[in-house]
């Protein structure tokens, strides 16, 4: 197997390792780093990295992480897992998305080893993790104040980035365009496969979507070989869907909001989203669906300035049957 060495430190075939990755000092002289658990099977195999708050806040990929490195299911491995708990412990300090220079890490990379705050740590999370693995699982939620369906966001029109998103089994990909300083995209630059998974909502755990993350990275790593088939061939239940596009509806007015849909409803170009309200309880307008799909993002405060994203909508042909798998999932989920 390869010789492996992360911030200096050689992790051996058979070994586990919890390795701290130096970064800037904060104001006070205290000490930062990024965390980072090695898990070396004896076998050969790929090297998959998982990589949770790149965004501060957004807790849930946090908890994934955790329940996996503890889970029975890795302990016979082929290759070698990476996994770091989280990637922007400044955000996490501040419980903010962003870093103390006021830049968005996921817009950073490839970074650069003098540069500003946001470049070092994009610079030394890239070279010192990325670049040492095949493929990458990448944890997310919605932002502060809206929530995500579970779901994938990838280079699907890759084959092998398809068959990965399949196999992690949600009801949901999205096929989404690299964006300038992305961690997909630097990766995408070193060859590195990455899947997104987005679930939840900023600063708070949601049960459902840490049980969707952890169970979707094991149906990844038994994909590639990492761990072992299970004995019982497994059914697949959960069928997922491709959705090439998918908006947001904006909110037509300021008010006071009564959500009349929620996540994963199948809506019709439109159907009624939500009611906006004045202080009197006098409407000033509706919000409609702009057209058929499913709402796999919402915005979750009762407030609305006008122009505010308010509803995701995924397109598919065949919506209904979108719903079918969203519920099987929740159903498997909620009662294992």
């Amino acid at each position: 197997m390869k010789s492996l060495q992360i911030g200096g430190v050689e992790i051996l075939p058979g070994e586990t390792k919890k390795i701290e990755l130096p970064t800037v000092s904060l104001y006070t002289d205290t000490s930062m780093c990024i965390p980072v658990f090695v898990k070396r099977g004896k076998r050969e195999g790929p090297t998959m990295f998982v990589s949770a708050a790149i965004h501060g806040d957004e807790l849930n990929g946090i908890e994934i992480i955790s329940r996996l490195i503890n889970s029975a299911s890795i302990k016979s491995l082929k290759g070698t897992l990476i996994a770091v708990p989280f990637v922007n412990g400044y955000g996490v300090l501040n419980q903010s998305r962003y870093l103390p220079d006021r830049r968005d890490l996921n817009r950073s990379f490839p970074g650069s080893k003098k540069g500003s705050l946001a470049a070092r740590i994009s610079h030394l999370f890239l070279n010192e993790v990325v670049a040492k693995c095949d493929y990458g699982i990448d944890l997310h939620t919605g932002a502060i104040h809206r929530t995500n369906l579970p779901q994938i966001r990838a280079n699907l029109d890759d084959e092998d980035t398809l068959n990965l998103a399949k196999a992690f089994g949600v009801p949901v990909l999205i096929n989404a365009n690299l964006r300038d300083g992305s961690l997909r995209g630097a990766a995408g630059e070193l060859g590195v496969k990455i899947l997104l998974y987005e679930a939840g909502e900023a600063l708070r755990f949601d049960e459902l979507s840490i049980r969707v993350g952890v169970k979707g990275i094991v149906n990844v790593m038994r994909h590639l070989g990492m761990l072992a088939k299970t004995k019982r061939r497994a059914k697949t239940s959960v069928e997922p869907f491709v959705a090439r596009q998918s908006g947001w509806v904006r909110a037509t007015d300021s008010g006071f909001v009564n959500h009349k849909k929620d996540l994963g409803d199948h809506v019709l170009k439109g159907d009624t989203l939500a009611s906006i309200k004045d202080p009197f309880g006098t409407v000033l307008d509706y919000v409609k669906a702009n057209a058929k799909g499913i709402v796999v993002g919402k915005q979750n405060i009762p407030l609305a300035q006008e122009g505010d994203a308010m509803y995701h909508i995924a397109y598919f042909s065949n919506p209904t049957d979108v719903v079918d798998n969203i519920e099987i999932m929740q159903d498997e989920l909620t009662m294992s």
